[in-house]
């Protein structure tokens, strides 16, 4: 069997969750850019590798305990 040379595209992806995380857990979160919000959010924003990567990372933030409000494909 041959590998692919086909490699994913990373996306652009913006998560917000409910409260403010402290820049610190941005490497435990695939060192993506974290940006406390106004409304007492934080918006997760970075490139994500693949759907198993996204899981991954949504993983982590259900194990973190804080409500996901969304996730946006940019």
């Amino acid at each position: 069997m041959t590998a692919s040379p086909h490699r994913p595209v990373p996306a652009g992806y913006r998560l917000r969750v409910a409260g403010h995380l402290d820049h610190h857990w941005s490497p435990w979160l695939g060192d993506l850019t974290l940006t406390q919000d106004d409304d007492g959010t934080t918006s997760l924003t970075g490139d994500i590798l693949d759907q198993a990567e996204l899981h991954g990372l949504l993983s982590r933030i259900r194990d973190l305990g804080v409500i996901l409000i969304s996730v946006e494909a940019l």
